[in-house]
């Protein structure tokens, strides 16, 4: 019993420093207002303090240097665009946010991190969010409460609200790439059957949130975290999710028509496209236009929606209409090209992209490595697999989407898990010792 209650305070100590970032998915699951710094956001600045109070306390060096010129590759591109900023406030707006984003949290979490089981609960925080805004999501469609879609209120948007559709599309899809990541590791048959469940639970919410980038980075991203994991256990589970898709289509009724459309319509983007396709069309044409006349720094942070008018053609609505989920009918401008990739380049040049892009590849680079190395027979291929379906799925997603709005901080911190994976990740015993357990190597190495 004094053993017991011994344990329980060293346990809570050892928790302490991921506790902050954990903390910033649990608050997205909270009501967000559309405008404004939420409190994820506030937590997640409060992080980046934390950890540099403890880097001083203990007197650690902050960041090896890999992982400073990997994570410092950015700053450069962000400086410059800063300074062309068409104003001094909007330049100091837009590389506070950039920096948060793809630097400053990053570099936190891959500090607060310490072992796999810090990685994991953060890995499992993403999945209990996904849940939470999935379970709002599904009841918005089903009560028809949601956000307007072709006349109805059915699009699920959890509690990010209408002005942010994406919102839970993101969360829901990131919790199911840590949930399949999870499931396709060397854990306990309880830990894979859990996890494999919520990736299952998940795609309905994923469905009926009807966002096609979502839908193609997530089926994207789990045919790759199958891939790196095995053709054999690849082909079970696309086995198992065949299965599942023939009972909640034919037996549920889940594919209803309208989604039916939206699944055509990703097939008829050149053929017959819709007035969204037409305007992200637009919007990409703008952001090169834009890029051509300025193609080494861009034309500053913020810049785009004050440059758009004059770049655009007359296909382009300016606005979105937004209604439902407790917000009245109301034009939301398109203030963003709607890709990350081109929002950067419109924005910050060649040199920006260079550096974002750069950062990118780069940990992708070390992250694919650091998998290859431990699939054979070391501790970790869940991790690994986590943090490879993460930093797919956002460059995946960059394609059909960029930063903006209170779900962009989940951004940050998945990069975060990446860089752990990429630049630390407790290298040492990378390989286990043959016929040594799974299990028994991951007590020791957090011990």
């Amino acid at each position: 019993m004094s053993h017991a209650l011994t344990t329980l305070p060293r346990r809570a100590a050892a928790l302490t420093p991921v506790l902050p970032v954990v903390a910033v998915p649990v608050l997205l699951a909270l009501p967000l207002t559309p405008d404004g710094a939420g409190p994820a956001d506030v937590v997640s600045g409060l992080a980046v303090v934390y950890c540099v109070i403890l880097l001083l306390r203990e007197r650690r060096r902050p960041l090896s240097p890999a992982a400073a010129v990997v994570l410092g590759l950015p700053v450069v591109g962000l400086a410059l665009a800063a300074v062309d900023a068409s104003s001094p406030a909007a330049g100091l707006t837009g590389l506070g946010r950039y920096l948060q984003i793809f630097v400053l949290v990053p570099a936190a979490v891959l500090l607060l991190l310490r072992d796999r089981a810090d990685f994991r609960l953060l890995a499992w925080s993403f999945v209990g969010l996904g849940l939470c805004q999935g379970a709002v999501g599904v009841h918005q469609y089903v009560t028809g409460t949601g956000a307007s879609y072709q006349g109805e209120n059915i699009r699920a948007v959890g509690t990010f609200g209408a002005h942010d559709v994406m919102g839970m599309a993101t969360a829901v899809s990131l919790g199911l790439v840590c949930a399949v990541g999870i499931a396709l590791g060397p854990a306990s048959v309880r830990r894979r059957a859990t996890a494999a469940g919520c990736a299952l639970a998940l795609l309905v919410p994923l469905a009926l949130s009807f966002s096609r980038g979502a839908w193609i980075a997530t089926a994207l991203t789990c045919a790759v975290q199958l891939a790196l994991a095995g053709l054999r256990r690849a082909l079970k589970v696309a086995a198992a999710v065949a299965a599942t898709g023939v009972v909640l289509v034919g037996g549920f009724g889940v594919g209803t028509e309208l989604l039916q459309q939206r699944i055509d319509s990703i097939t008829q983007v050149t053929d017959a496209p819709d007035q969204s396709v037409v305007d992200r069309y637009t919007l990409w044409a703008s952001a090169t236009d834009m890029w051509r006349q300025h193609p080494l720094t861009g034309v500053g942070l913020k810049g785009f929606p004050e440059y758009r008018d004059g770049h655009a053609t007359l296909a382009l609505s300016s606005a979105s209409d937004i209604n439902g989920a407790g917000v009245t009918y109301d034009r939301q401008p398109l203030l963003s090209p709607h890709n990350m990739y081109l929002l950067v380049l419109s924005e910050q040049g060649l040199i920006g992209l260079l550096g974002l892009a750069g950062s990118w590849l780069a940990l992708l680079v070390c992250a694919l490595r650091r998998l290859l190395r431990v699939r054979g027979r070391g501790p970790g291929p869940d991790c690994a697999l986590v943090a490879c379906g993460l930093l797919v799925w956002l460059l995946t997603d960059f394609v059909y989407g960029d930063i903006g709005g209170p779900s962009t901080v989940l951004t940050g911190v998945a990069l975060g898990l990446v860089a752990w994976w990429a630049l630390a990740g407790d290298k040492r015993g990378d390989v286990m010792p043959r016929g040594a357990a799974p299990e028994r190597v991951e007590g020791a190495l957090a011990r």
